[in-house]
């Protein structure tokens, strides 16, 4: 905008210089007669008009918009708790890094391909709680999972019956639909009765999905002081070395009271692949509806003016027709 004050002043300067011009040529009277055809308001007009276009091409420039109408945006998916394992055997290093690690890098990858679904967290050892509530912000619940560690819970074991009922209290309960949990662990419960849990979710309609992690091998639970160095494995009241293996048949039997699948951990990580699979065949339902105002550009007006003003200032002359000229004032 500040180059419509400029442009003014470089014409007003413009005239003036060109009137001093005259003036020094010779009489400025004298000099206007002996030259009729020249306009000078049709000199300030076409500047005018020059400044006019001016100021229209910022306007266009500026993008005005009015009319507003009020759309509405509905954002359509699935509710997905995903209940995670974090007890102390998850830190086995049968898989590389070790399971957890190894669990929790394949979340993170499950939750890049999600569009539109709702993710919720699960966190278990000895208990579970929610992590992260049902969710559309992928971000926020990635923040969760990276903080999931077997620290965060005072109470050992692996409370798998309990992470299912947990879950089902996280979803819509008016809902019998359109409700999954993908289940992962390494299976070894032995607090709770996780097969009684998993026919109680599908009665809520919740279909559950189990990835085991671990190796079907015993494998020994290494114990770290704070710093991070080793310091031994975990042992028993008879001080002998704790051994885990996972636990396929209990996850099968989980999956399958539900309508699920189970899978085990691969180094692909293909198992997550397939369960997305799935539940892209499940029915979405509308997580969110919302109105926005939304207005309609409208440059198109002040550039069709700013055309017209252009084509104007080109068609107009700065001369005028001379229909007598003008001999002297002797004749």
């Amino acid at each position: 905008m500040i180059l419509i004050p400029i442009l003014i002043f470089f014409f007003i300067y413009a005239f003036r210089q060109k009137r001093k011009a005259m003036a020094l040529f010779g009489n400025l009277s004298l000099v206007q007669k002996l030259s009729p055809s020249v306009s000078r308001s049709r000199q300030i007009w076409k500047a005018i008009l020059q400044v006019g276009v001016v100021v229209l091409l910022i306007f266009t420039i500026a993008r005005p918009q009015w009319g507003e109408n009020m759309p509405e945006e509905k954002r359509e998916g699935r509710d997905i708790m995903i209940a995670l394992d974090v007890s102390l055997s998850m830190t086995a290093e049968d898989i590389q890094p070790n399971r957890l690690e190894k669990a929790k890098h394949e979340i993170s990858s499950f939750m890049d391909k999600l569009k539109g679904d709702r993710i919720g967290l699960i966190a278990f050892s000895g208990k579970a709680f929610v992590q992260c509530p049902l969710t559309l912000d992928y971000g926020a619940a990635k923040m969760f999972l990276d903080i999931m560690e077997p620290d965060i819970f005072p109470v050992p074991g692996t409370a798998v019956a309990e992470a299912i009922s947990k879950a089902m209290t996280s979803f819509v309960e008016k809902e019998r639909k359109n409700k999954v949990l993908i289940l992962i662990t390494d299976g070894e419960d032995h607090i709770g009765k996780p097969v009684e849990a998993a026919k109680e979710a599908a009665k809520e309609g919740v279909v559950i999905y189990c990835v085991g992690i671990g190796s079907l091998q015993g494998v020994p639970i290494p114990l770290y002081d704070t710093r991070g160095n080793r310091i031994g494995f975990k042992k028993d009241r008879n001080d002998e070395v704790v051994m885990t293996k996972l636990d396929e048949v209990t996850l099968e039997k989980i999956a399958m009271e539900t309508g699920g699948k189970y899978y085990r951990a691969s180094p692909g990580e293909v198992e997550l692949d397939k369960i997305l699979d799935y539940i892209d065949k499940i029915d979405k339902k509308v997580l969110d509806s919302r109105q926005f105002v939304r207005y309609e550009d409208q440059f198109r007006w002040p550039l069709l003016f700013a055309m017209l003003l252009l084509v104007a200032e080109i068609l107009l002359p700065e001369r005028k027709r001379v229909k007598k000229e003008w001999r002297g004032r002797f004749e």
